[in-house]
């Protein structure tokens, strides 16, 4: 896990190591201090003149300074190291779960994907700031601290001894207490971010049923339930306090009462005034060094279980690579597609290793470059499992999928998905102009090749009916434009890549059945060699395609014209008799 996390550090690994550094040395300067002070305050007592006083101050002012300077820098330097490292550990994660392929992304929550990019990283950054810094200022302030009271104080400093293993052992009985509540905790967490995600992003369906009010008790229990896990952990952690401040003031009683018994006993032949004094502030530091101690060893039990979560990302692999078998290797990736052909050669699919059913069956079917290919089936039928295969969105688990003549474990991921575009179900535009939208199909798109696409896609006329036009901003999700124009702009978007594939996966559901024609019609007289493959509810949307495939429980159940299906496929034929009977209805 450390291993896997200090890759992030990378750039600022000079301030990393210069941190430490400078606190050795600010530590150094800051247990020097009693020992010049007991000198001076034995110097004083034995009746020194001002030029002695004087000299003493000199050289504390100067250390003082020096230390307040060498503590400035390891602050300085810890804050930007732990600043870059949450900055690299956020970009590390991004571009992981960018990577990522569809079946990655079914293993994490998008709430939890969030929670790992924001808490997670924090605690992470915290406990990395305090490592490099409190976690080396506390053990070497410990270490000076005892070696100096020993020198300074001699057997009084034998208490140290006997409350110092006291400390240890009640600090390791409140991790080892707090540690299993962090990590149910940071669990919940994902739930409670799981609620407001799908609130704020359901918020029209919310207020359209009135259920604001079940909304918010579901938040507070998610809420509640992380508010009684924390305050758990925090009691536990809130003894680590108290018990620090009793030793502290144990101790210092202590060398108070027997530090002053021994003086005055002694005549200081002992321990003089001077001893006792700097034992005092040895005593302060050696136990607030171990204050220090356990506020680290609170951080990082808070902060484990985010790193478990975080490096849970960072090791997970895609399972669609290039290359992402043995056979194949870098200089063999195809990098162009000669047409739009598919092939679907014996092919099963499941989502899932441990899944008990396949998702797609026996699957063998060959389309022809610029072919227009309908696609219907019911609810659950895996029409859109078969063409998320084309683009390499998954990976068939038994068979080839072959794009242009090539397995497309061939193909280098990138071109392979510029030649095939998809426009799925649940259509997303980003916040910014129709332009920047639009863009996302090629970023190097000319105004003219946007309203062409526009036009194919039948967007041009609402879109110049807005004031701004195509420089109309869009809300985040899309929102201030309807289904249908939603639907319309992210195919014009994917007509822009000019694919040699464009797969509708029930992508004009939302416009009404003359637009539909009409995108249908463009297709066919604008992008003839392109292959179009179009799945859809409605019989109207696929009736003109060359051949219909019928899907029913994952596999295919009949392929055919319009006409050969309405004779000799029942499934077809009773979706045509339903929809039609349901027009004539509503005609009457």
């Amino acid at each position: 896990m450390i291993k896997e996390l200090s890759k992030s550090i990378r750039e600022y690994k000079t301030a990393s190591f210069l941190s430490p550094i400078y606190i050795i040395f600010e530590v150094v300067l800051e247990c020097i201090i009693p020992f010049i002070i007991a000198n001076l305050v034995n110097e004083m007592q034995a009746g020194c003149g001002m030029d002695t006083i004087l000299k003493y101050g000199g050289i504390l002012v100067l250390m003082a300074c020096f230390s307040l300077l060498f503590g400035a820098l390891a602050g300085s330097c810890s804050a930007k190291a732990s600043c870059g490292f949450a900055k690299n550990l956020r970009k590390d994660l991004f571009e992981k779960v960018q990577d990522f392929s569809f079946e990655n992304i079914d293993k994490f929550s998008t709430s939890s994907l969030v929670t790992r990019l924001t808490t997670d990283v924090a605690n992470v950054q915290n406990a990395y700031m305090m490592i490099i810094r409190i976690a080396i200022r506390g053990p070497l302030m410990f270490i000076f601290a005892i070696i100096m009271a020993f020198i300074m104080g001699g057997k009084l400093a034998t208490i140290f001894v006997v409350v110092v293993p006291f400390l240890i052992l009640g600090l390791t009985m409140v991790i080892k207490s707090a540690m299993p509540l962090f990590r149910k905790v940071f669990k919940k967490y994902d739930n409670l971010n799981n609620s407001i995600q799908e609130n704020v992003k359901a918020m029209r369906v919310v207020k359209s049923f009135v259920r604001e009010e079940y909304e918010k008790e579901k938040f507070s229990v998610a809420a509640e339930d992380v508010c009684q896990d924390f305050t758990k952990a925090e009691k536990i952690l809130a003894f680590n306090n108290p018990m620090m401040q009793f030793c502290l003031y144990a101790v210092m009683i202590f060398v108070l009462y027997y530090g002053s018994y021994v003086v005055i006993s002694t005549m200081g032949a002992e321990v003089n005034v001077g001893q006792m004094s700097a034992l005092l502030t040895y005593s302060f530091q050696i136990l607030s060094s171990l204050m220090m101690l356990s506020m680290v060893f609170v951080m990082i039990t808070l902060s484990v279980e985010s790193a478990k979560r975080i490096v849970e990302v960072l090791e997970e692999e895609s399972t669609i690579t290039n290359p992402v078998s043995k056979d194949f290797n870098e200089t063999e990736l195809v990098k162009k597609v000669k047409d739009g052909s598919i092939d679907f050669i014996g092919v099963n699919f499941k989502y899932s290793k441990n899944a008990s059913k396949m998702a797609l069956a026996g699957i063998d079917l060959s389309i022809k470059s610029g072919e227009t290919i309908g696609i219907i089936g019911g609810t659950g039928s895996s029409k859109s499992s078969l063409i998320q295969l084309i683009p390499r969105l998954y990976d068939a688990t038994e068979g080839i999928v072959k794009v242009g003549g090539v397995d497309v474990r061939k193909y280098d991921l990138e071109f392979l998905r510029n030649q095939v575009a998809v426009v799925l179900q649940k259509n997303v535009l980003f916040s910014g102009t129709i332009k920047d939208n639009l863009r996302w199909g090629n970023q190097d798109a000319t105004d003219e090749e946007i309203k062409e696409a526009c036009k194919l896609a039948q967007a041009d006329d609402f879109i110049q009916s807005f004031p701004e036009k195509y420089d109309t901003y869009i809300e985040q999700g899309g929102a201030n434009v309807s289904g249908g124009q939603k639907q319309r702009l992210c195919i014009a978007r994917a007509l822009l890549k000019k694919p040699k594939i464009l797969i509708l996966d029930d992508s004009t559901s939302a416009v009404d059945t003359k637009t539909d024609a009409l995108i249908r019609k463009s297709f066919t007289e604008y992008i003839p060699e392109t292959t179009k493959i179009i799945i859809a509810q409605r019989i109207s949307s696929v009736q003109d395609a060359d051949r219909i495939i019928v899907m029913e429980g994952g596999s295919i159940h009949g392929i055919g014209t319009h006409e050969e299906l309405l004779v000799n496929n029942p499934i077809y034929q009773e979706v045509y008799t339903s929809q039609n009977k349901a027009g004539e209805q509503d005609e009457e």
